[in-house]
C-alpha cells in the first residue's frame, strides 16, 4: 500500500501519554501493574465527579439531548460560563464570543490552526503543557519557550520573554496556574506580560483551567487586568469539576474593539468542521459552572495533604529537590543526574523499569527549561504516594555515586 506519512504526524509527541507505552511493556514483562503518577486525571484515583453533574448528565440524556448541538456550544453552557467567569474571576464576556470545545486540548488545536503558519513563532512558558508545543509544531510553526525561574517558584522571566519576541512571533501564552510546575503567578508579573503583549501588538492567550485549585496564593485572571489588551482565555470542567473524560472546555474572546474577530472567525470555522461537542455533557457542564463548587473545600484539603507529603518526601531523597506547588496537582522535581543518566528521559525509564513508578520526563514539557526534571502528580491516596516515594528513595540510594 502506498502511504507516505507526513513528517508532522510521524514526529508528533505527547510526553504524558507516550510514557504509558513503556509502562505497559513493564506490566507485560513483570505481570505487575505500575504505580501511575504521570497523568492529571483525578478519576484514575480516589476522586469522583460531583453528583449534581452526574445527575444533570443523565437527565439531559433522558430528555433527549442526544442531538447535534450548535458548533459553538449550547446557549445554556455559554451563559453558565459567563456567570462563572464573572463570579470567580471578575471578567465580563459576551455569549457571542465563546466557543465550546472538546476540552482545552481542542482549543489549543483550533488556536494553532488559526494562527500558526510555516515558520511562525509561538511564545510559551518553559516548561509548558505539551500539546502547545505539539500543535504549534504540527502546523509548521516553532514553539519558543521563555524562561520560568525555578528558584522563584517558576515565575516567568519577563526580560527573557521580551528578548525572544521577533517579527515572526504570532502569539504569547500564559498558563496560570501552571501545568507542569503548579506555579501561581503574582499579579505584578501578569501585568508585565500584559504590557509586553500590548507593546508588541500580540494576541495574549491565557490558559486558566486550574483557576480554582490554588492553595496559598490566589490566581490573578489575565483578562481582569488586561484593560485594552485583547485576551483569548481557555477554561473548562476537566480539573476543577473532576470530569476530564467528558471533554468539555471553552474559549472566550475578551477585547474592546473586536480586534480578535478574525481569530474568532478562524476558530469557529474549525469548530463547524468537527460538528460539535458531546451535547449531554454540555448540559452537565452548565450545571457545574452554575454551582458554587461545594466540593472544592474538601478537594483542596485532600490535595494539600497530598502535596505536603510528596513535597517533603521528594526533598528528603538524595539528588532530588523540588519547589512547593501553589496550585493544581503537579510537582516538578529536579534531578542531579551526575552522569548516572544521560538525560531525564533515561532517568524516568530507569525508575519505571526498576521500581514500576511512572513519572513524566521534564524535557517533554520543554527541552530547555524542563531538562533534568520530571513531573509527578499528587492525586493518589497518601499511602500510594508514600509507596511510590519509598520505591524512589530506595532506587536513588542504590544509584548513589
Amino acid at each position: 500500500m502506498k502511504a507516505a506519512i507526513t513528517e508532522r504526524a510521524k514526529n508528533l509527541r505527547y510526553a504524558i501519554r507516550d510514557i504509558v507505552v513503556a509502562a505497559r511493556q513493564y506490566e507485560k514483562r513483570t505481570g505487575t501493574r505500575p504505580l501511575y503518577l504521570n497523568i492529571g486525571d483525578p478519576l484514575k484515583y480516589d476522586w469522583k465527579t460531583p453528583d449534581l453533574m452526574v445527575d444533570a448528565l443523565c437527565e439531559a440524556a433522558r430528555q433527549g439531548a442526544s442531538f447535534y448541538s450548535p458548533s459553538d456550544g449550547i446557549p445554556e453552557l455559554k451563559e453558565a460560563a459567563i456567570e462563572k467567569e464573572r463570579r470567580v474571576n471578575g471578567i465580563d464576556i459576551d455569549a457571542e464570543r465563546i466557543i465550546v470545545t472538546a476540552g482545552v486540548s481542542e482549543a489549543i488545536q483550533f488556536l494553532a490552526g488559526a494562527l500558526v503558519r510555516d515558520g511562525a513563532e509561538f511564545l510559551l512558558p518553559g516548561p509548558a503543557y505539551p500539546p502547545y508545543l505539539s500543535f504549534v509544531s504540527f502546523f509548521g510553526g516553532k514553539p519558543i519557550t521563555y524562561r520560568t525561574i525555578e528558584e522563584e517558584d517558576w515565575s516567568p522571566d519577563t526580560d527573557d520573554l521580551r528578548s525572544k519576541i521577533t517579527d515572526k512571533t504570532v502569539a504569547l501564552l500564559v498558563i496560570n496556574p501552571n501545568n507542569p510546575t503548579g506555579a501561581v503567578y503574582e499579579e505584578k508579573t501578569i501585568r508585565e506580560i500584559v504590557n509586553i503583549a500590548g507593546e508588541f501588538d500580540l494576541p495574549l492567550i491565557t490558559d486558566e483551567i486550574y483557576d480554582q485549585l490554588t492553595f496559598d496564593r490566589p490566581q490573578t485572571p489575565t483578562a481582569r487586568v488586561a484593560k485594552d489588551v485583547p485576551v483569548i482565555g481557555f477554561n473548562g470542567i476537566s480539573k476543577v469539576y473532576l470530569a476530564p473524560g467528558w471533554r468539555v472546555g471553552y474559549i472566550y474572546f475578551h477585547d474592546q474593539d473586536g480586534e480578535l474577530n478574525p481569530i474568532h472567525d478562524a476558530m469557529i470555522r474549525q469548530a463547524r468542521v468537527r460538528i460539535c461537542v458531546n451535547a449531554p455533557a454540555q448540559y452537565a457542564a452548565a450545571a457545574a459552572l452554575k454551582s458554587r463548587g461545594s466540593h472544592l473545600k474538601e478537594m483542596m484539603r485532600r490535595l494539600r495533604e497530598r502535596r505536603d507529603l510528596i513535597y517533603r518526601r521528594l526533598n528528603e531523597i538524595d539528588s532530588i529537590s523540588t519547589r512547593l506547588p501553589q496550585a493544581a496537582f503537579y510537582i516538578m522535581p529536579k534531578i542531579d543526574l551526575q552522569g548516572r543518566w544521560k538525560d531525564d528521559t533515561e532517568f524516568v525509564l530507569d525508575v519505571l523499569n526498576s521500581t514500576g513508578v511512572v513519572f513524566v520526563p521534564g524535557s517533554g514539557f520543554c527541552p530547555v527549561y524542563g531538562a533534568s526534571h520530571f513531573r509527578s502528580v499528587f492525586l493518589p491516596p497518601p499511602e500510594t504516594i508514600s509507596e511510590a516515594m519509598d520505591r524512589l528513595e530506595e532506587f536513588m540510594e542504590k544509584k548513589r555515586t
